[in-house]
């Protein structure tokens, strides 16, 4: 399934994708993600969002449920199910389609870096994991939700490796994309003389 994926999204992200991918993110966040964040800090204090933190244990994250409150924790489980719906397949097909059609210029088909644009799919599903973790801690506060507490913590750090991940792979596919091109002007340039 990992290679039909792949090999789908390496089919459909010409340029012309790639691009309004990217342009699509950037609009997402700079016009939607500082509205979002206003509107939940507004809810629940200016005390952090675990989707944010890199690292918490479980203890730590009904220390920010009991600080939200109880309208703060209805609004966080909220936007984990409205906003946070929508912003993972942003980026997801932002860094996919970008990092298919890049690698697509830097490496040979067949290459089994060419699959690297599966990573960011990776960070959405782990995503998602966290906002239905997360969200269910909230939503039984007071009460302790057992393993999902544990988890919970496990998907943010897996979520954030794997969208890390996607932009540093990203960079990495520009900069062999530019190295490759480098290096293949001057026998262009030969050829012309």
């Amino acid at each position: 399934m990992g290679e039909q994926l792949s090999g789908w999204l390496i089919r459909i992200s010409t340029g012309w994708v790639a691009l309004a991918a990217v342009v699509g993110f950037l609009l997402f966040a700079a016009l939607v993600l500082p509205n979002q964040a206003a509107q939940l800090e507004a809810k629940t204090g200016e005390v952090a969002s675990p989707d944010v933190l890199l690292f918490y244990s479980p203890e730590e994250l009904y220390q920010l449920a009991e600080a939200y409150g109880a309208e703060g924790r209805e609004a966080y489980i909220r936007a984990r199910f409205t906003f946070d719906v929508v912003w993972p397949l942003v980026y997801a097909v932002f860094l996919s389609t970008a990092i298919s059609w890049v690698y697509g210029k830097a490496f040979e088909a067949g290459s089994p870096w060419r699959r690297m644009n599966l990573v960011p799919v990776l960070g959405a599903l782990f995503d998602y994991l966290e906002n239905v973790s997360t969200s269910l801690v909230m939503w039984r506060y007071p009460e302790w939700t057992a393993v999902v507490d544990l988890l919970a913590p496990i998907f943010t750090l897996v979520k954030w490796v794997f969208v890390g991940g996607g932009f540093g792979l990203l960079l990495i596919g520009v900069m062999v994309g530019v190295w490759r091109w480098k290096k293949r002007m001057p026998s262009a340039m030969e050829h012309r003389a």
